[in-house]
């Protein structure tokens, strides 16, 4: 019996592709800004597997948020789903 893929069941339970650029200042230099891309399955719109990472960072990490840009589509719709009447595979 073949096993479906976790993110797949997750997709299927309400669970999208959500994708957060978490700007930080630097700890040793506060002037200075930089990125990091979380990216994870997570369900809109509260984002609860976001706002735990977030809660980790300001309470284990030395440099403070400065802002979050978060973006997330349903991969897995009913209008997406389609037979396929054809296999073509390149090399």
């Amino acid at each position: 019996m073949r096993k479906v893929d976790e993110d797949f069941r997750k997709q299927l339970a309400g669970y999208s592709l959500a994708t957060a650029e978490i700007t930080y200042r630097l700890p040793d230099a506060r002037r200075i800004l930089q990125t990091f891309t979380w990216q994870d399955y997570d369900i809109a719109p509260k984002f609860p597997r976001l706002q735990a990472f977030l809660d980790f960072w300001d309470r284990e990490l030395d440099g403070p948020l400065h802002s979050v840009r978060l973006v997330h589509h349903a991969l897995i719709g009913p209008k997406e789903l389609r037979y396929v009447t054809a296999e073509y595979q390149l090399h």
